[in-house]
């Protein structure tokens, strides 16, 4: 099996200023260098509706055409999108890694779906949640992603083994703090919007 498009939080794109995205590169495996594969860009394709604006995290998507397909190995997977109907319930275990601002090798942590009505409590996030986000972590703090890590996967299996994209990094307010969980672009939200740009 091989993949030819990656989902990426759009804002960690935005804030390079490169003109030709077939200069730039991804990379692939649990190591950043080296990494066990990297790929060239081909496209990335920005959600018409997201504002460049680092107040604003709706629309917090893009989608990224790599050069040559990716072939999985035991160090790097694939991942299942879910449909757009589906609901991940709140307190579902999930795994989110990343590889943080200097760290060669991927990390992993544990988290848990909050609710967008806890989430939006004025002591959380303060209505700042909309249908196109989630929140995971923990309400007492502890666990979470951090900077470095933004667009990396929000991920969880189900009864049959079989790995689900939950969500993509996107923002928080630092890092594992108590009442400050982690907030996610919900893939579900841009399901449509993800097989409208690469018919899977």
């Amino acid at each position: 099996m091989q993949i030819e498009c990656l989902l990426y939080k759009l804002y960690s794109l935005m804030s390079f200023r490169v003109r030709d995205v077939r200069s730039w590169t991804s990379s692939f495996g649990a190591r950043l260098r080296p990494p066990t594969m990297r790929r060239n860009l081909r496209q990335i394709i920005i959600h018409e509706h997201y504002a460049n604006n680092v107040m604003n995290h709706e629309f917090d998507i893009a989608v990224v055409q790599i050069s040559s397909p990716v072939e999985f190995t035991t160090a790097v997977h694939h991942i299942c999108l879910p449909e757009a109907s589906y609901i991940f319930p709140e307190n579902t275990t999930c795994a989110v890694t990343g590889f943080g601002p200097s760290v060669r090798e991927l990390r992993q942590t544990e988290v848990k779906i909050i609710g967008n009505e806890i989430c939006n409590k004025r002591e959380v996030y303060n209505g700042a949640i909309s249908y196109g986000m989630l929140c995971a972590g923990y309400l007492e703090g502890g666990s979470d992603a951090c900077q470095g890590d933004s667009g990396g996967p929000l991920v969880t299996s189900d009864s049959r083994g079989i790995w689900y994209l939950v969500g993509i990094v996107s923002w928080g307010d630092e890092c594992a703090k108590p009442n400050k969980p982690g907030v996610y672009t919900r893939v579900t939200y841009y399901r449509d919007w993800i097989a409208f740009h690469t018919g899977i």
